[in-house]
């Protein structure tokens, strides 16, 4: 069973995503990420992503394309049976255009040595209104 502390430890890892990105800190994404993470952008158009070492990549060649401010919010964790960690939540991204979008993260979250990193996330981009079922 989750503890309180495991519950904010997962949702600082959510929340700092967006910290360390904006500011340009991709090194410090080991503290949120597993070495071997699959990230997968392919809803967005970037394909699966395989290891933190292809998240640095991908970032630094989107260069000025990366949005100006990752905004998270609506986590929610969830303890499988199995003892699987699933986190879900909502994204807001502002563009250096002035645009910005909306975007569902699906993470996995393991316990490590380390403490706790996402392993794996989804990205789902929100383009309907009831997520067209209306």
């Amino acid at each position: 069973m989750l503890t309180y502390e495991d519950r904010v430890a997962i949702a600082d890892l959510v929340n700092l995503h967006g910290h360390y990105a904006d500011a340009g800190e991709l090194d410090r994404m080991t503290e949120l990420f597993t070495e071997d993470v699959v990230y997968d952008v392919s809803d967005v158009g970037f394909g699966v992503l395989r290891g933190r070492a292809a998240l640095k990549k991908a970032a630094l060649d989107l260069g000025s394309g990366n949005p100006l401010a990752h905004l998270v919010t609506n986590v929610v964790i969830t303890e499988s049976s199995d003892g699987e960690v699933r986190v879900l939540s909502k994204a807001i991204v502002v563009k250096a255009d002035g645009t910005s979008g909306s975007a569902t993260y699906e993470d996995v979250a393991t316990r490590t040595e380390a403490g706790w990193r996402i392993g794996h996330r989804t990205v789902t981009g929100r383009r309907e209104p009831l997520n067209g079922k209306y």
